[in-house]
């Protein structure tokens, strides 16, 4: 298990075997890579952690209070325009949006889950839908004298 023993023994807790934290890149920093292939559709695994009340580097939003502080595992996907995996807050699971070979990053959009997020950054994900900017539904892009509306295509 990723998680400590401490946090329990959910079956869907990611193994160790299935799963790693590690550096990608000086630019990217650390990510979550899975050892196995997953199918779209498939839940991949369970998140834990600690319910905080702020917004914190490593952290997922799961309602306008309350975030997931899980610097064990979810708290290291990383962002893409078009990522392989979606998070369901409420049941604190993971899912293939599509098929995930072995070897593969878990890439999450951070505006599925967060209202605001704690830094955002330009975008190099290099997806054909690159929104060029990382923030949440609700984050003004860089440059905009007025309010955006919310990010489009956020599930």
């Amino acid at each position: 298990m990723l998680y400590p023993a401490s946090f329990g023994s959910d079956p869907l807790f990611p193994k160790s075997t299935d799963f790693e934290v590690v550096y990608k890149d000086e630019m990217t920093g650390h990510g979550v890579i899975c050892y196995r292939a997953f199918k779209r559709g498939e839940i991949i695994a369970r998140m834990c952690g600690q319910v905080i009340t702020d917004i914190r580097q490593h952290t997922l939003q799961i309602s306008p209070d309350k975030h997931l502080y899980d610097t064990y595992f979810s708290g290291f996907f990383l962002h893409s325009c078009s990522p392989n995996i979606s998070l369901d807050m409420e049941k604190m699971t993971v899912t293939a949006l599509k098929n995930i070979k072995a070897n593969t990053y878990l890439y999450m959009d951070y505006a599925e889950t967060e209202d605001h997020l704690f830094k955002q950054f330009p975008c190099s994900c290099g997806a054909k839908n690159c929104r060029g900017w990382v923030g949440g539904k609700y984050d003004m892009i860089p440059d905009t004298a007025e309010a955006q509306e919310p990010m489009a295509n956020v599930a």
